[in-house]
């Protein structure tokens, strides 16, 4: 019954641009947060973005902030992560992650995970 679906991964060039999509489904969205993670072969989990559900307050992780933007169509259930300058160490699975009570960038606020999409960035 609750399922999160990310969309949009492939393969960009250093320097190019993707947009992620997650769609949510379910009764997700009472939570307060919605972020974005992601995990590169034989690294641990990282934070990479979030955005408050309600009033649409946004965080970064340091190492994409300025190129990274992150959004949300509340009627639409759905977040975007818009993905600018694009870097060979980008590379990972993102995940989306929903209804977060905790702080954002902490894995363990989030009681809800997508299956992740690749993203691919080549130099």
């Amino acid at each position: 019954q609750v399922q999160l679906v990310e969309s949009g991964g492939g393969l960009v060039q250093a320097g190019g641009s993707l947009r992620l999509s997650c769609v949510a489904s379910g009764r997700i969205f009472s939570g307060y947060y919605m972020g974005w993670f992601r995990q590169a072969p034989g690294k641990e989990r990282e934070f990479v973005a979030a955005i408050s559900w309600r009033g649409g307050r946004t965080f970064y992780a340091d190492s994409v902030n300025g190129r990274f933007t992150i959004s949300r169509d509340n009627a639409k259930n759905t977040a975007y992560l818009q993905m600018n300058s694009l870097k060979p160490d980008d590379t990972a699975v993102y995940y989306c992650a929903a209804s977060a009570y905790g702080n954002y960038n902490l894995v363990t606020s989030y009681g809800y995970w997508g299956q992740g999409t690749q993203v691919t960035v080549s130099s």
